[in-house]
């Protein structure tokens, strides 16, 4: 079986962008990103971006194709309001977005795109959440990371995984936020200022005329101040936990020194 370079390259750029955070219960989808500054001197970059009303994405490796990518969703959700008078339903949009993607990776003269996505929504089957990655899979998920050191985000969703279903919109934000915690060195602490939280909830689908969409749960960001409480009830990490448990556990009896004699 054959290797396209350009694919793991592309892959390996989502690799080394900040981690993104995504899970969903039986009513809401939620996605928490870490922002990342080019520099000391600049500001964080845009992590989380809107596509409509009831769709919303989360990204992990070049910001520039990221963009790309994003303004094609949103002509897609546009087109669908437009044509059909309804929004566009999550699969298909995942659909047309992985068949662009894969035509990049066997035609002559472009590149794979070098960005991953995780894409929130809700439509008339409940709240979604797919993975999209540069070689043109698209994946749907009950919880998912992306970016660097996303194993470590991986391992806290797995061992929580049960408790997403019927989790309430707060308790499924902690968990994002603990998830993406995960991801970061010991010596350094997650920051209020370097996260975003993004979530979409019932009616965020409702017609655009339509009152029920003012009384839906759009897609909304949270940043900054907005995240207060939720780092209020943070608690320790896994690795704090582990350590506190072995702290607590009994010591074992040691065995008596032997006589030199």
């Amino acid at each position: 079986m054959g290797r396209l370079h350009q694919v793991e390259y592309a892959l390996e750029a989502v690799k080394q962008g900040s981690a993104v955070v995504g899970l969903r219960s039986k009513t809401h989808a939620v996605l928490v990103a870490l922002k990342r500054a080019p520099s000391e001197l600049a500001s964080y970059q845009r992590k989380v971006l809107k596509i409509d009303h009831h769709l919303g994405m989360g990204f992990a490796g070049l910001t520039s194709d990221a963009r790309v990518l994003s303004h094609y969703m949103r002509q897609l959700a546009l087109s669908s309001r437009l044509m059909y008078t309804r929004p566009l339903p999550v699969s298909r949009l995942m659909g047309s977005l992985a068949d662009r993607a894969q035509l990049n990776t066997m035609q002559y003269g472009k590149r794979p795109y070098g960005v991953g996505f995780l894409v929130i929504g809700m439509d008339d089957t409940g709240p979604h959440l797919y993975e999209f990655n540069p070689t043109g899979n698209c994946f749907e998920y009950y919880a998912m990371s992306l970016g660097a050191r996303n194993q470590s985000a991986k391992t806290y969703l797995e061992s929580h995984l049960d408790a997403f279903h019927d989790a309430d919109l707060e308790a499924l934000i902690l968990h994002g936020i603990r998830a993406v915690r995960e991801t970061l060195p010991q010596t350094k602490q997650l920051e209020r200022a370097s996260v975003t939280v993004a979530y979409v909830g019932p009616g965020a689908d409702a017609d655009a005329s339509s009152p029920a969409l003012r009384d839906g749960q759009k897609l909304t960001i949270l940043e900054d101040e907005a995240l207060a409480s939720y780092f209020d009830h943070l608690g320790p990490t896994e690795r704090q936990r582990a350590a506190q448990a072995r702290a607590d556990a009994p010591a074992h009896e040691q065995p008596p020194p032997m006589d030199e004699n």
